[in-house]
Parts: C-alpha cells; sequence; structure tokens
C-alpha cells in the first residue's frame, strides 16, 4: 500500500527539514541508513501485492525514534505516513488542560497518521514507548504513484479498513463489558498481538504505565491496579511489576466479571461499569464468571 519513487541509483536524500516540534526533528536527525523497498513494507503490513513496480526503485526510509519522542503531533501538517517496524507507541488526544486520552497502542505492522487525511493535518499525537524504527510513508509521493499503480491504492484501503474495524472492536469493548472483562481482553489482544510479531505470548512486558492502559480501556488507575492483583490472586496470570505471564488465556477471553469473593480476596476490584451477564463457568469456578 506503500510508495515512495526513488531512483536506486541516484543518491537518496535526506529527509526534509521540518519547523515543527523539536522531538521530531530530534528523531529525524538520529536517522539510520536503513531502507525498505515495496514488497517489504507491504509484507510488514500484512498485505498481499502483485502490483508490477520495481522494488528497487519504490524505497522507504526509516528513522529512529527514542522511548518519549513524538512522531507526530495534533495540527502538525500531514507530510507522512508511518508504519511501525519495531518497538511501542501509543496515539493520543490532548484536551484544552492538558489531559491525555489514549487511542491505540500502535507496535509491528501498524500505521500511523491516517486520522490526518481529512483535514491534511493530525488529530492526534502519537508518541513513543520505547526505542522505535519507523518507516515513512510520504502521503504526497503516496498519492502520486497510486495514481500510475491504481492497485496501490487499494492496498491502502484495507489497512485502513483494518484499522477501522479495530476501533470499532475497542468501542464494542467499552461500551458493553464490565471493567474486569475489558482488562482481560485487554491482556488477550496483547498476546495475540506479540504471537503474530512472533514473540511469546505467554510472558511479555508492559510498555504502558497502569494509568495509560486506564486511559485506554476508560478506566481508573485503581481499578486497573486492582484487577490485574485479582488476575494474579486467581491465577489467570502472574504479575511482576511491568511483566506479565498468561497462565489461562481461554478463561481471559471469555471472562465477564470475577466473583465478589475473588475481588474482596484483594481488597475489592472495580465494580463493573457495566451490567455483567451471567451464564456458564470455567476453572476456577469459585472466582470466576465466564460466557
Amino acid at each position: 500500500m506503500t510508495m515512495f519513487c526513488l531512483d536506486a541509483t541516484k543518491p537518496r536524500p535526506p529527509i526534509p527539514s521540518t519547523e515543527h516540534h523539536s522531538p521530531t526533528e530530534a528523531g529525524r536527525q538520529r536517522q539510520g541508513t536503513l531502507w525498505s523497498n515495496l514488497k517489504e513494507v507491504c509484507d510488514l503490513l500484512q498485505i498481499a501485492t502483485a502490483v508490477s513496480v520495481n522494488n528497487e526503485e519504490v524505497l522507504f526510509q526509516h528513522v529512529q525514534f527514542k522511548n518519549g519522542q513524538r512522531v507526530h503531533t495534533i495540527g502538525q501538517a500531514l507530510d507522512y505516513l508511518y508504519v511501525v517496524n519495531s518497538g511501542f507507541l501509543k496515539t493520543v488526544l490532548i484536551d484544552e488542560s492538558g489531559n491525555e486520552q489514549v487511542l491505540s497502542f500502535p507496535m509491528k505492522g501498524d500505521l500511523l497518521g491516517i486520522d490526518g487525511i481529512n483535514t491534511r493535518h493530525y488529530a492526534s499525537e502519537a508518541v513513543a514507548l520505547s526505542d522505535c524504527d519507523v518507516i515513512l510513508l510520504p502521503f504526497r509521493k503516496l498519492i502520486a504513484l497510486s495514481h500510475i499503480h491504481p492497485a496501490l491504492e487499494n492496498l491502502m484501503y484495507r489497512v485502513m479498513s483494518r484499522e477501522l474495524v479495530r476501533e470499532q472492536a475497542m468501542i464494542a469493548i467499552l461500551g458493553g463489558l464490565s471493567a474486569e472483562a475489558r482488562v482481560a481482553r485487554f491482556l488477550v489482544t496483547l498476546a495475540e498481538r506479540f504471537a503474530a510479531m512472533g514473540y511469546s505470548s505467554k510472558l511479555f512486558n508492559l510498555r504502558m504505565t497502569r494509568q495509560e492502559i486506564g486511559s485506554y480501556l476508560g478506566l481508573t488507575l485503581e481499578t486497573i491496579s486492582r484487577t490485574l492483583s485479582a488476575f494474579n490472586e486467581v491465577g489467570l496470570i502472574t504479575v511482576d511489576q511491568r511483566t506479565i505471564g498468561i497462565k489461562d488465556i481461554e478463561s481471559l477471553r471469555t471472562l465477564r466479571r470475577l466473583s465478589p469473593r475473588a475481588r474482596a480476596s484483594k481488597g475489592g476490584a472495580a465494580k463493573p461499569s457495566t451490567p455483567a451477564h451471567l451464564s456458564g463457568s470455567a476453572a476456577p469456578a469459585a472466582d470466576l464468571m465466564h460466557d
């Protein structure tokens, strides 16, 4: 879906300087020499392409960002779309008081910046949660090349559609599940994403803070901490600071809420924000209530 047309026989120009926020400029000053061709970018996005484009003439530059650096900011002109090659980020909205609302936690293979296409200015802010490597997709070049190769435009739509489906799934989670079920589904989603990237789905580190998880799920920091502790108590997971061990992913996948006894054992996890619908049970039956 991505296309930056360059002549591989000519020197590759540096990324144009920007007058926007200094964190982005600092990231670009540390750019490496790694480039990816069209096929490699499509493979990273997990989309197959049969477009007959000379891969050595369609190259995209990688840029490194340090933990805490901003990849793009709200209101910044849309110059690039970004594909995450490695590392973890968050996208956020920031209100007039400076409060953050976390929208997503992009990781390898995710596309950033599409919320800026409508107005040609980014509607959210993307911040690195670890050292990251992202691939730049110059938007104007992307459009120009899609006119030459219409199939590339279809690839772009496929990726955007996938991002929309993920957002809709999250809205469904926030609107219809208890606090405990939200946390459980979040852990399951992370485990599945890690597995898709070839990492362990049973033991991984949370790159985001509990407060950021709470913002994403519409819960308080205290609720996240109590729920993780309760999950640990009943044997669904193990918790060691930011390291999470998944012990029973199927129970996490189907959990609706913890029983009152399980909550009481850890001082009371948060009261669900929506009523839980109970049917069936699975071990440990006394402590978990499932779909």
